[in-house]
């Protein structure tokens, strides 16, 4: 039977809330998204995949967003696995794709020192009889010690990197929500290329983009869903919070935002995945994740009083994925410089 899109991301929403409504562990989550064949959507159907494009995808990874699960799935899928599949020949895919249904993870490090998605990168690949030798070093690279491969943007063009490979320096470094990053080093380590040039490059960095757009879309979603019901079932002076006229007024401000991001998302995701051009839509959904999503989160963090901080409440959860989030894509100014600089060349 064929399906729409809509219908095909409505029922990848519903298996996935399925699973996120489990109380387990990111462990125990990740092998319940392997075992339901979550993780090989996007695949070709020669690997067993469904061929789903990037929306598609983008439609799993807000549901993980509105849960804040705390999982690589924006790691393997967004910075992963699509990229692969969007830039790698078939025996690529079929070597590095082939480990998905057992859980394989994978990343992407999108961050060099003071510079984020960097056009140019400064990581050097250079060619030898065993493929390529990469010398740099990256910054905030999600679940890198136990990912199968890192891509990493070159100056040949988007490389594979294995973790444990010699020459290969990995740091640990702290994060908002507690999921693992680290910081790399290179010195004249192994890599395979995945596929040359800027345009490969380019490529990556869109397709991790309008996933970083999901998540957040997913993360605002779902805080300002949980807000909600707390405000109707929290009691002040014999009344619902909900019904007082500042809180109310509040939470709507908020709700602006988490549908003006999932526009923006929308529209980013099915660019990407048509193969438009996407970087305006893409620029401006980056300018709000970075400026206007932690601002909601603190609007949600005070609508729920002492609550919001007790970390056994999961609201602590989205606040701090979305600041690792807008960390992620650089920040407020320089996001906002990026939109005005394409606003000042039209």
């Amino acid at each position: 039977m064929d399906f729409t899109r809509d219908e095909t991301q409505e029922a990848v929403r519903q298996v996935a809330a399925g699973l996120l409504a489990r109380d387990v562990d990111g462990d125990a989550l990740w092998a319940a998204f392997a075992e339901a064949d979550l993780l090989t959507l996007a695949l070709p159907e020669r690997l067993g995949g469904e061929g789903l494009s990037v929306s598609d995808v983008g439609a799993l990874l807000t549901e993980v967003g509105k849960k804040a699960a705390q999982i690589p799935a924006l790691a393997t899928l967004g910075f992963g696995v699509l990229p692969i599949v969007a830039l790698g020949d078939d025996a690529q895919q079929d070597a590095l794709l082939a480990g998905l249904a057992d859980g394989r993870t994978f990343t992407a490090a999108l961050a060099e020192p003071g510079a984020q998605f960097a056009a140019s990168p400064s990581v050097t690949a250079v060619p030898d009889e065993d493929g390529y030798r990469v010398t740099g070093r990256v910054l905030a690279v999600p679940f890198a010690e136990e990912a199968y491969r890192i891509l990493v943007p070159s100056t040949a063009g988007v490389v594979l990197v294995e973790p444990g490979a010699e020459g290969v320096t990995l740091t640990p470094t702290p994060s908002a929500s507690g999921s693992p990053e680290f910081a790399i080093g290179f010195d004249a380590a192994r890599a395979e290329l995945l596929a040359p040039g800027e345009d490969a490059v380019q490529t990556l960095y869109r397709i991790a983009l309008a996933s970083i757009g999901a998540v957040a879309d997913g993360l605002l979603s779902g805080a300002t869903a949980l807000t909600g019901e707390h405000l109707a079932s929290r009691h002040q002076f014999g009344r619902p919070l909900a019904t007082f006229q500042a809180v109310s007024q509040q939470i709507a401000d908020v709700y602006v935002t988490a549908r003006t991001l999932h526009v923006s998302a929308l529209a980013a995701l099915w660019r990407v995945s048509e193969g438009l051009d996407a970087q305006d839509d893409l620029d401006v959904m980056a300018y709000w994740i970075a400026a206007e999503v932690p601002a909601a989160m603190q609007v949600l963090h005070h609508l729920h009083g002492g609550i919001g901080v007790d970390v056994t409440y999961p609201l602590h959860r989205y606040y701090s994925t979305a600041k690792d989030l807008a960390r992620l894509v650089g920040g407020a100014s320089y996001r906002l410089d990026l939109v005005g600089a394409r606003c000042s060349s039209i």
